[in-house]
């Protein structure tokens, strides 16, 4: 019999958006992970629903059934590509290191699971699989969405860059002359599909033409 391929690590990413605002960079984000073939574990809680209904005015759905089938359809996803867990499943492939991604994206990310993240608490669900990425040496990309930031906040980030974590600020540049709020939405997401290892033509690398 032929051996079935075994998936490496990069092709499942877990990507969680918090209760920041900047609902628009984690949306994009998704629809960018899912356009590179990637399958996504969505971690969705009641503030993220909240944010995204404020700023964005939409509703993705009472229940995780409800959720998946809306961003299955809106991103035109593979079946199965968008795995959508609550704040409260810790059954999920997330909770333990034998079932997460080595990947995992919080964005945007809040101040409270930042510092939740970085003294290593596991309040919800997002909070865990964050600490399961770091304790198996995986690669844990933080997308904070605040300003300005308090002392309490910096220490926060410099406690998890030092724990391996990349700290990618919601802090778009202009060199490459935006000309709409989805450019500087792009330029953040380009920067994360960068971090992740993953090809991408949001936004030309310096130095090389477009």
């Amino acid at each position: 019999m032929t051996p079935l391929p075994v998936e490496t690590p990069s092709e499942k990413i877990t990507l969680a958006m918090t209760g920041a605002s900047g609902a628009q960079y984690g949306l994009r984000l998704l629809e960018c992970l899912l356009a590179a073939n990637r399958e996504v574990y969505f971690l969705a809680s009641k503030a993220v629903k909240v944010v995204l209904a404020e700023e964005m005015n939409l509703h993705i759905g009472n229940t995780e059934a409800e959720t998946e089938q809306f961003l299955t359809d809106r991103y035109r996803a593979k079946p199965g590509q968008i795995r959508v867990f609550g704040e409260d499943d810790w059954m999920s492939p997330v909770a333990s290191g034998s079932g997460a991604p080595k990947q995992m994206v919080l964005c945007p990310c809040s101040m409270g699971t930042l510092s939740a993240v970085a003294c290593g608490l596991s309040n919800n669900l997002a909070q865990r699989a964050a600490s399961v990425v770091l304790k198996e040496r995986g690669k844990l990309i933080v997308v904070p969405r605040e300003s300005p930031y308090s002392e309490i906040h910096l220490e926060n980030m410099l406690k998890l860059t030092r724990m391996g974590s990349v700290i990618l600020p919601a802090s778009p540049g202009f060199y490459n002359q935006p000309q709409s709020v989805n450019d500087l939405i792009d330029f953040i997401v380009a920067r994360i599909m960068d971090q992740l290892g993953i090809e991408q033509t949001l936004m030309p690398q310096w130095g090389v033409a477009s």
